[in-house]
Protein backbone atom coordinates (compact mmCIF):
# COMPACT_ATOMS: atom_id res chain seq x y z
CA UNK A 1 0.00 0.00 0.00
CA UNK A 2 1.20 3.60 -0.80
CA UNK A 3 1.96 5.54 2.14
CA UNK A 4 0.24 8.32 2.71
CA UNK A 5 2.29 11.92 1.23
CA UNK A 6 3.63 14.34 3.75
CA UNK A 7 3.24 17.79 3.36
CA UNK A 8 6.45 18.17 1.90
CA UNK A 9 5.82 15.85 -0.70
CA UNK A 10 2.35 17.12 -1.65
CA UNK A 11 4.26 21.19 -1.56
CA UNK A 12 6.88 19.61 -4.19
CA UNK A 13 4.30 18.01 -6.34
CA UNK A 14 2.27 20.94 -6.42
CA UNK A 15 4.70 23.23 -7.36
CA UNK A 16 6.18 21.36 -10.29
CA UNK A 17 2.84 20.45 -11.52
CA UNK A 18 0.56 23.16 -10.98
CA UNK A 19 2.56 26.18 -9.96
CA UNK A 20 5.05 25.68 -12.59
CA UNK A 21 2.96 25.37 -15.38
CA UNK A 22 0.49 27.53 -14.85
CA UNK A 23 1.69 30.39 -13.25
CA UNK A 24 4.25 32.99 -13.73
CA UNK A 25 7.87 32.39 -13.12
CA UNK A 26 8.05 35.12 -10.76
CA UNK A 27 4.95 33.38 -8.84
CA UNK A 28 6.65 30.47 -9.18
CA UNK A 29 9.42 31.80 -7.58
CA UNK A 30 7.41 33.55 -4.71
CA UNK A 31 5.23 30.34 -3.74
CA UNK A 32 8.85 27.80 -3.78
CA UNK A 33 10.62 30.67 -1.23
CA UNK A 34 7.45 30.65 0.63
CA UNK A 35 7.30 26.72 0.81
CA UNK A 36 11.13 26.28 0.82
CA UNK A 37 11.81 28.78 3.64
CA UNK A 38 8.99 28.95 5.94
CA UNK A 39 6.64 25.99 5.98
CA UNK A 40 8.11 22.82 5.06
CA UNK A 41 10.99 23.21 7.89
CA UNK A 42 8.23 23.58 10.39
CA UNK A 43 5.32 21.58 9.13
CA UNK A 44 6.94 19.47 6.30
CA UNK A 45 7.13 16.07 8.16
CA UNK A 46 3.17 16.16 8.74
CA UNK A 47 1.13 13.85 6.91
CA UNK A 48 -1.22 15.94 4.43
CA UNK A 49 -4.04 13.95 5.45
CA UNK A 50 -3.66 14.16 9.19
CA UNK A 51 -2.41 18.34 9.35
CA UNK A 52 -4.71 19.85 11.50
CA UNK A 53 -5.79 23.56 12.10
CA UNK A 54 -3.74 23.74 15.64
CA UNK A 55 -0.17 22.53 13.74
CA UNK A 56 -0.78 25.12 11.03
CA UNK A 57 -1.80 27.73 14.26
CA UNK A 58 0.76 26.74 16.43
CA UNK A 59 3.68 27.05 13.44
CA UNK A 60 1.98 30.93 12.98
CA UNK A 61 2.08 31.31 16.59
CA UNK A 62 6.03 30.23 16.80
CA UNK A 63 7.13 32.32 13.51
CA UNK A 64 7.86 35.36 14.92
CA UNK A 65 10.27 33.73 17.80
CA UNK A 66 12.03 31.61 15.25
CA UNK A 67 15.64 33.03 14.11
CA UNK A 68 15.38 32.84 10.36
CA UNK A 69 19.05 33.44 10.44
CA UNK A 70 19.46 30.39 11.92
CA UNK A 71 16.78 28.21 10.31
CA UNK A 72 18.10 29.49 6.82
CA UNK A 73 21.96 29.34 7.73
CA UNK A 74 22.01 32.87 6.30
CA UNK A 75 24.96 33.75 8.50
CA UNK A 76 26.77 30.45 8.02
CA UNK A 77 26.26 31.18 4.13
CA UNK A 78 28.72 34.07 4.62
CA UNK A 79 32.39 33.32 4.00
CA UNK A 80 34.14 32.80 7.01
CA UNK A 81 35.62 36.12 7.82
CA UNK A 82 32.12 38.09 7.10
CA UNK A 83 30.36 35.97 9.78
CA UNK A 84 28.61 38.12 12.73
CA UNK A 85 26.23 36.39 14.41
CA UNK A 86 23.82 33.06 14.51
CA UNK A 87 27.49 31.10 12.58
CA UNK A 88 29.44 32.15 15.46
CA UNK A 89 27.54 31.41 18.39
CA UNK A 90 25.54 35.06 18.82
CA UNK A 91 22.14 34.77 17.48
CA UNK A 92 20.90 37.88 15.63
CA UNK A 93 16.92 36.33 16.31
CA UNK A 94 15.66 37.80 13.40
CA UNK A 95 12.15 36.63 14.01
CA UNK A 96 9.52 36.41 11.07
CA UNK A 97 7.57 40.02 10.04
CA UNK A 98 3.65 40.14 10.20
CA UNK A 99 3.59 40.80 5.90
CA UNK A 100 6.00 37.04 5.63
CA UNK A 101 3.90 34.91 8.01
CA UNK A 102 0.90 36.43 6.34
CA UNK A 103 2.32 35.73 2.95
CA UNK A 104 3.51 31.77 4.21
CA UNK A 105 0.09 31.57 5.39
CA UNK A 106 -1.85 32.38 1.94
CA UNK A 107 0.43 30.20 0.08
CA UNK A 108 -0.44 27.23 2.70
CA UNK A 109 -4.02 27.91 2.16
CA UNK A 110 -3.69 28.18 -1.66
CA UNK A 111 -1.67 24.66 -2.02
CA UNK A 112 -4.11 22.92 0.47
CA UNK A 113 -7.57 24.33 -1.22
CA UNK A 114 -5.50 22.35 -4.58
CA UNK A 115 -5.66 19.09 -2.97
CA UNK A 116 -9.34 19.29 -1.54
CA UNK A 117 -10.56 20.73 -5.15
CA UNK A 118 -8.47 17.64 -6.31
CA UNK A 119 -10.12 14.98 -4.22
CA UNK A 120 -6.68 14.31 -2.10
CA UNK A 121 -7.61 15.90 1.06
CA UNK A 122 -10.86 15.95 2.35
CA UNK A 123 -12.58 18.08 5.28
CA UNK A 124 -11.59 22.25 5.77
CA UNK A 125 -8.93 24.41 4.52
CA UNK A 126 -6.82 24.50 7.96
CA UNK A 127 -4.77 26.81 6.78
CA UNK A 128 -7.75 29.05 5.99
CA UNK A 129 -9.22 28.71 9.70
CA UNK A 130 -6.10 29.48 11.46
CA UNK A 131 -5.72 33.11 12.43
CA UNK A 132 -2.00 35.63 11.97
CA UNK A 133 -0.74 36.22 15.80
CA UNK A 134 -1.34 38.97 17.08
CA UNK A 135 2.19 39.56 18.72
CA UNK A 136 3.75 39.53 15.20
CA UNK A 137 5.12 42.70 14.81
CA UNK A 138 5.36 44.55 11.02
CA UNK A 139 8.32 45.22 10.33
CA UNK A 140 8.59 49.34 9.23
CA UNK A 141 11.17 49.31 6.84
CA UNK A 142 11.93 50.90 3.71
CA UNK A 143 8.97 49.33 1.67
CA UNK A 144 6.53 52.10 4.22
CA UNK A 145 8.52 54.93 3.66
CA UNK A 146 8.32 57.61 1.30
CA UNK A 147 9.16 61.01 0.42
CA UNK A 148 7.78 64.68 0.98
CA UNK A 149 7.18 66.64 -2.45
CA UNK A 150 10.30 68.49 -1.70
CA UNK A 151 12.49 65.46 -1.01
CA UNK A 152 10.92 64.28 -4.41
CA UNK A 153 12.32 67.51 -6.18
CA UNK A 154 15.37 66.90 -4.86
CA UNK A 155 15.76 63.62 -5.91
CA UNK A 156 14.83 64.37 -9.42
CA UNK A 157 17.03 67.38 -9.49
CA UNK A 158 19.90 65.54 -8.48
CA UNK A 159 19.38 62.74 -11.14
CA UNK A 160 19.30 65.38 -13.46
CA UNK A 161 21.87 67.48 -12.64
CA UNK A 162 24.58 65.22 -12.51
CA UNK A 163 23.14 63.52 -15.75
CA UNK A 164 22.51 60.05 -14.17
CA UNK A 165 21.37 57.41 -17.01
CA UNK A 166 18.81 56.60 -15.16
CA UNK A 167 17.07 59.95 -14.86
CA UNK A 168 14.32 58.87 -17.02
CA UNK A 169 14.01 55.92 -15.47
CA UNK A 170 12.81 57.48 -12.05
CA UNK A 171 10.51 60.09 -13.45
CA UNK A 172 8.69 57.75 -14.88
CA UNK A 173 8.53 55.92 -11.35
CA UNK A 174 7.72 58.98 -9.70
CA UNK A 175 5.59 60.66 -12.30
CA UNK A 176 3.68 57.56 -14.20
CA UNK A 177 4.24 55.60 -10.96
CA UNK A 178 5.41 52.30 -12.84
CA UNK A 179 6.61 49.63 -11.22
CA UNK A 180 10.77 48.88 -11.60
CA UNK A 181 9.97 46.00 -13.49
CA UNK A 182 7.63 48.32 -16.04
CA UNK A 183 10.48 50.70 -16.42
CA UNK A 184 13.17 47.93 -16.84
CA UNK A 185 11.04 46.17 -19.42
CA UNK A 186 10.45 49.48 -21.61
CA UNK A 187 10.62 49.11 -24.93
CA UNK A 188 11.42 52.13 -27.99
CA UNK A 189 8.92 50.67 -29.74
CA UNK A 190 6.40 51.28 -27.39
CA UNK A 191 6.74 54.73 -26.59
CA UNK A 192 5.28 57.68 -29.47
CA UNK A 193 6.98 60.63 -27.87
CA UNK A 194 5.09 62.61 -30.58
CA UNK A 195 2.08 61.89 -29.51
CA UNK A 196 3.34 61.86 -25.23
CA UNK A 197 1.73 58.24 -24.91
CA UNK A 198 3.29 54.43 -24.36
CA UNK A 199 2.44 51.18 -23.20
CA UNK A 200 3.72 49.58 -20.58
CA UNK A 201 3.39 45.86 -20.84
CA UNK A 202 6.59 44.93 -21.10
CA UNK A 203 8.11 43.60 -18.28
CA UNK A 204 12.09 42.35 -16.95
CA UNK A 205 12.45 40.65 -14.00
CA UNK A 206 15.23 38.65 -12.51
CA UNK A 207 13.73 35.15 -11.33
CA UNK A 208 16.50 33.08 -10.06
CA UNK A 209 19.15 32.43 -12.90
CA UNK A 210 17.75 34.20 -15.50
CA UNK A 211 16.68 37.14 -16.58
CA UNK A 212 13.28 37.42 -18.32
CA UNK A 213 11.72 40.00 -20.71
CA UNK A 214 8.72 39.67 -21.69
CA UNK A 215 5.51 40.99 -22.83
CA UNK A 216 2.23 40.23 -19.81
CA UNK A 217 -1.21 39.31 -21.45
CA UNK A 218 -3.69 42.43 -22.34
CA UNK A 219 -6.17 41.55 -19.76
CA UNK A 220 -7.83 44.63 -19.23
CA UNK A 221 -7.58 48.45 -20.25
CA UNK A 222 -4.57 48.60 -17.45
CA UNK A 223 -2.30 47.30 -20.37
CA UNK A 224 -3.56 49.60 -23.07
CA UNK A 225 -1.93 52.80 -24.17
CA UNK A 226 -1.22 55.25 -21.26
CA UNK A 227 -0.45 59.15 -21.29
CA UNK A 228 3.35 60.37 -20.63
CA UNK A 229 3.31 64.39 -18.86
CA UNK A 230 5.84 66.42 -20.09
CA UNK A 231 8.54 65.81 -17.95
CA UNK A 232 8.48 61.84 -19.29
CA UNK A 233 8.89 63.38 -22.46
CA UNK A 234 11.37 65.42 -22.19
CA UNK A 235 13.17 62.75 -19.59
CA UNK A 236 12.79 60.12 -22.69
CA UNK A 237 14.06 62.46 -25.36
CA UNK A 238 17.26 62.96 -22.56
CA UNK A 239 17.46 59.09 -22.43
CA UNK A 240 17.16 58.40 -26.51
CA UNK A 241 19.98 60.78 -26.80
CA UNK A 242 22.62 59.41 -23.87
CA UNK A 243 21.69 55.55 -25.07
CA UNK A 244 22.72 56.87 -28.71
CA UNK A 245 26.17 58.17 -27.23
CA UNK A 246 27.00 55.18 -25.18
CA UNK A 247 26.25 52.78 -28.04
CA UNK A 248 28.77 55.22 -30.24
CA UNK A 249 31.16 55.05 -27.49
CA UNK A 250 30.69 50.99 -27.07
CA UNK A 251 31.18 50.50 -30.92
CA UNK A 252 31.39 46.81 -31.75
CA UNK A 253 31.13 45.35 -28.09
CA UNK A 254 27.24 46.72 -27.97
CA UNK A 255 24.59 44.33 -27.72
CA UNK A 256 21.67 45.79 -29.59
CA UNK A 257 17.89 45.41 -28.27
CA UNK A 258 15.04 48.05 -28.20
CA UNK A 259 14.97 48.13 -24.33
CA UNK A 260 15.03 52.14 -23.12
CA UNK A 261 17.40 51.25 -20.30
CA UNK A 262 20.34 49.56 -20.63
CA UNK A 263 24.06 49.64 -19.24
CA UNK A 264 26.94 51.36 -21.38
CA UNK A 265 27.28 47.76 -23.46
CA UNK A 266 23.50 48.26 -24.04
CA UNK A 267 22.94 45.23 -21.92
CA UNK A 268 19.60 45.32 -20.02
CA UNK A 269 19.71 47.04 -16.25
CA UNK A 270 19.71 43.98 -13.46
CA UNK A 271 16.73 44.87 -11.17
CA UNK A 272 18.96 44.51 -8.29
CA UNK A 273 21.31 46.75 -9.69
CA UNK A 274 18.83 49.16 -10.42
CA UNK A 275 18.06 49.24 -6.51
CA UNK A 276 21.74 49.97 -5.54
CA UNK A 277 21.76 52.60 -8.45
CA UNK A 278 18.24 54.32 -6.64
CA UNK A 279 20.12 54.03 -3.46
CA UNK A 280 23.40 55.67 -4.28
CA UNK A 281 20.99 58.56 -5.62
CA UNK A 282 19.28 58.94 -2.56
CA UNK A 283 22.17 59.49 -0.88
CA UNK A 284 23.15 61.83 -3.52
CA UNK A 285 20.46 63.91 -3.58
CA UNK A 286 20.26 64.28 0.43
CA UNK A 287 17.03 62.57 1.21
CA UNK A 288 15.88 59.64 3.18
CA UNK A 289 16.62 55.86 1.51
CA UNK A 290 13.47 54.66 0.61
CA UNK A 291 12.01 51.57 -1.70
CA UNK A 292 10.96 52.23 -5.65
CA UNK A 293 7.29 51.06 -4.30
CA UNK A 294 7.52 54.10 -2.01
CA UNK A 295 8.47 56.80 -4.33
CA UNK A 296 5.12 55.53 -6.82
CA UNK A 297 3.06 56.38 -3.96
CA UNK A 298 4.00 60.45 -4.83
CA UNK A 299 2.26 60.17 -8.55
CA UNK A 300 -0.83 61.75 -7.26
CA UNK A 301 0.41 64.70 -5.49
CA UNK A 302 3.24 65.47 -8.75
CA UNK A 303 0.59 65.41 -11.14
CA UNK A 304 -1.52 67.66 -8.46
CA UNK A 305 1.77 70.06 -8.64
CA UNK A 306 2.77 69.54 -12.35
CA UNK A 307 -1.48 70.94 -13.25
CA UNK A 308 -1.52 67.75 -14.92
CA UNK A 309 -5.33 67.59 -16.61
CA UNK A 310 -7.59 65.27 -13.88
CA UNK A 311 -8.41 62.68 -16.83
CA UNK A 312 -4.78 61.93 -18.07
CA UNK A 313 -4.01 61.71 -14.15
CA UNK A 314 -7.09 59.45 -13.67
CA UNK A 315 -5.48 57.08 -16.74
CA UNK A 316 -1.91 57.10 -14.61
CA UNK A 317 -3.39 56.48 -11.54
CA UNK A 318 -5.87 53.72 -12.52
CA UNK A 319 -3.17 51.77 -14.21
CA UNK A 320 -0.64 51.81 -11.73
CA UNK A 321 -3.50 51.27 -9.18
CA UNK A 322 -1.73 53.04 -6.27
CA UNK A 323 -3.30 53.47 -2.28
CA UNK A 324 -5.56 55.46 -1.98
CA UNK A 325 -6.16 56.29 -5.57
CA UNK A 326 -9.47 57.47 -5.44
CA UNK A 327 -9.03 60.11 -2.52
CA UNK A 328 -5.99 61.18 -4.70
CA UNK A 329 -8.06 61.98 -7.52
CA UNK A 330 -9.99 63.98 -5.46
CA UNK A 331 -6.80 65.78 -4.66
CA UNK A 332 -6.14 67.22 -8.32
CA UNK A 333 -6.92 70.28 -9.14
CA UNK A 334 -7.98 71.36 -12.63
CA UNK A 335 -5.69 71.94 -15.20
CA UNK A 336 -4.69 72.35 -18.86
CA UNK A 337 -7.39 71.97 -21.69
CA UNK A 338 -4.99 69.11 -23.61
CA UNK A 339 -5.22 65.71 -23.14
CA UNK A 340 -1.90 65.79 -22.82
CA UNK A 341 -0.07 67.29 -19.15
CA UNK A 342 1.46 70.53 -18.99
CA UNK A 343 3.88 72.16 -16.49
CA UNK A 344 2.53 74.43 -13.81
CA UNK A 345 2.71 78.12 -14.22
CA UNK A 346 5.39 79.38 -12.77
CA UNK A 347 7.41 76.02 -13.27
CA UNK A 348 7.59 73.55 -10.55
CA UNK A 349 11.50 71.79 -9.73
CA UNK A 350 10.00 69.03 -11.64
CA UNK A 351 10.00 70.74 -15.52
CA UNK A 352 13.34 70.07 -17.15
CA UNK A 353 14.55 71.65 -20.46
CA UNK A 354 15.04 69.24 -23.73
Amino acid sequence: MKPEPTLTDYLARWLADVVRPNLEPATFAYYEAMVRLYITPCLGSKRLDRLETHDVQDWLDTLPALCQCCIQGKDAARPARKRRCCAVGNCCRYGTGRRTIEAARNTLRTALSRAIASGELTGRNVAGLAKLPSHARARHHLKDSTWSMDEASRFLTSAQDDEDPLYAAYVLVLVNALHKGEVLGLTWPSIDLDRAEFNASWQLQRVGAALIHKERAKTNDAHGTLPLPDISVTALKLRRAGQDAARELAADHWQASDLVFTTRWGTPVEPRNFNRSFDTRCAKAGVPRIRVEGARQLCAPILADLAVHPSVAARIIRHAKIAGAARQLNQLRPGAESSAAQPASPPTPYTSEA
